[in-house]
């Protein structure tokens, strides 16, 4: 007998199996693909936590996956850190199937081991968790939420004691308490009922709300006299069915913006996310309400934040009328330009903005021009979040920090990427613009005549599965052993290998540190400021494919960047597996 085979007659043998899932192995039972997917690995807990299907099974997000994982956060909290029963762990969770009860089996979970839990009384944002965990002083915080994923996901983020997303080294640490967990179905959780008459399940509620709004309404960049006034400026907002709606709505409203129209068919949450293909303002899709809505009312700006309110999506009219959805690496540029054209470097002391590294170049030029450095990360705001946990004692000052999935932080009262912090942001943009007869899109190609008309492209393919994980593997494996001397006809000057964290300068055949934790992910900079990176998702079957340029105009930036994409694409479908008839 194979080993799934083994775990998922275990599975199917327990007797206290809880009911919902029991059905659902009765469904698939004659399903061998399906049970081995299920059963042929345990969900993968990476650097951030773990997502993926819910179903039963160990490689499904469930009850059963969930308590384990808490256990082994258990055991290295109290090894790892002080009072921690007293200070204990908070816990957030979005709209998606499942998450308030997750939510609450952490809870117990930690209970029984006497550590505390405040768990949100209804959902919340992700960046309110991030927030929660520094102003309640808890030891950790735990997130439920799939993000973006679609309706059939959901997923655990882990936070640590400074808010941000648990680092790589803690993660390691994590998972190899986790490990020690022999069976996942016998894990100990302390009744509900007797969780909260120990007082160790608490019900967090507007308090935590209330402390996170007062610290929003500083990231104005306005004068006080202007924060005061009613502003000029239409804006439709919709939380697509997620977590964002109060947050958004209120923080708007004390900085004066009243002339907001939410789009009320997503503004109710829902698991399934009816209204759209997918909940992610990455998506134009996901704008087609808000469009409908905006040009109903004449809105300057639409606002759209995904379930968890952790990325933002922003549309504006072009010159033709036509709503137009900013990339996140356009949005990014236009926060950054607009933070540095009112700070002031006389009281900022060695200022600093974050992005990842396929993030545009263009938000390095925007720095250099303020006297700003910039400081690279690996994908991911988790180590945006910890570098400005480092500022605490290198003296740098945070300035903003963004990356190209339409994440950003304004404040470092956040340690993860806020899209209500982002979303009123925005709104402040389309007002100072507007003022001056421009809108968000007139002042982008004012940046672009500025710095470089740079633009960038994502494409990614879905390999799910066991064959589809191989298959990622075998495609970064050719790529990154390719002897690459051009790409689309672009001389290579350098290869970055993350996995080795090494640098080659290919006319030198120098090789230098990287500087940076190892990670799956090759990046090749071209002549003439082009790029290309390949990395598998951390979160999802995908493997994407990033690709950068800077042309002259938009028009030669824009058939550089579809050479380079038709060059990635040929690539990456060299490299897949020959499908015989």
């Amino acid at each position: 007998m194979t080993s799934w085979k083994k775990v998922y007659d275990k599975w199917k043998s327990f007797p206290q199996l809880d009911p919902n899932l029991q059905q659902q192995l009765l469904e698939i039972e004659h399903d061998p693909a399906e049970l081995e997917d299920a059963f042929y690995k345990e969900l993968t807990f990476g650097t951030g936590g773990m997502r993926g299907v819910l179903g039963p099974g160990t490689n499904r997000m469930n009850i059963y996956t969930i308590r384990k994982a808490v256990f082994g956060l258990a055991e290295y909290l109290l090894e790892h850190r002080v009072n921690v029963k007293d200070r204990g762990v908070v816990i957030s969770y979005d709209s998606r199937y499942q998450s308030f009860e997750f939510a609450v089996e952490s809870a117990k979970v930690l209970a029984h081991f006497g550590i505390k839990a405040y768990v949100f009384e209804s959902l919340r944002p992700t960046p309110l968790l991030s927030f929660a965990v520094r102003h309640l002083s808890t030891a950790a915080g735990i997130m439920i939420t799939a993000s973006h994923n679609p309706p059939e996901y959901n997923g655990f983020k882990v936070y640590n004691e400074t808010g941000g997303q648990i680092t790589p080294d803690e993660a390691e640490d994590i998972i190899s308490y986790i490990r020690k967990v022999d069976n996942e179905l016998t894990v100990p959780a302390m009744e509900q009922e007797v969780a909260e008459k120990e007082g160790l399940l608490r019900w967090a509620g507007k308090e935590v709300d209330t402390a996170y709004l007062s610290r929003l309404q500083f990231i104005s960049k306005l004068a006080d006299d202007e924060k005061e006034k009613e502003k000029d400026v239409s804006i439709v907002f919709t939380p697509l069915h997620g977590t964002s709606l109060d947050l958004v709505t209120k923080g708007l409203e004390q900085l004066r913006f009243t002339n907001v129209h939410v789009v009320e068919e997503q503004a109710v949450p829902d698991p399934e996310f009816r209204t759209v293909s997918s909940p992610n303002p990455e998506e134009h899709q996901a704008f087609s309400m808000a469009i409908e809505l905006g040009e109903k009312v004449g809105a300057d700006i639409l606002l759209a934040t995904d379930p968890d309110a952790d990325r933002l999506g922003v549309a504006v009219k072009n010159k033709d009328g036509v709503y137009e959805v900013l990339t996140g690496n356009q949005l990014g540029s236009l926060m950054l330009y607009y933070i540095l054209l009112h700070y002031n470097p006389i009281v900022t002391r060695n200022p600093r903005m974050i992005k990842t590294v396929v993030t545009t170049e263009l938000g390095r030029e925007i720095a250099n021009s303020f006297g700003v450095k910039t400081i690279d990360t690996l994908t991911g705001f988790k180590f945006i979040g910890d570098k400005i946990r480092q500022f605490d004692w290198t003296g740098e000052t945070f300035i903003f920090g963004y990356e190209e999935s339409y994440g950003y932080l304004i404040s470092g009262f956040v340690r993860d990427k806020d899209a209500v912090q982002s979303a009123v942001m925005a709104a402040e943009m389309a007002y100072y613009w507007k003022k001056q007869g421009k809108t968000l899109l007139d002042a982008l190609q004012e940046v672009y005549e500025k710095y470089g008309y740079y633009r960038e492209g994502l494409s990614s393919i879905t390999l799910k599965g066991k064959d589809g994980a191989e298959t990622i593997s075998r495609i970064m494996e050719n790529f990154r052993n390719e002897p690459f001397t051009e790409i689309a006809g672009w001389k290579v000057e350098k290869i970055e290998n993350y996995l080795t964290g090494e640098r080659k300068i290919v006319e030198t055949n120098e090789v230098e540190p990287i500087g940076l934790p190892r990670e799956n992910m090759v990046k090749i900079l071209l002549e003439e400021k082009g790029w290309v990176c390949l990395r598998p998702s951390g979160t999802e079957p995908k493997l994407k494919y990033y690709y950068g340029v800077c042309g002259k105009d938009k028009v030669d930036s824009e058939e550089r960047l579809a050479r380079l994409k038709a060059e990635m694409d040929r690539l990456i479908e060299s490299y897949q597996p020959k499908v015989r008839n």
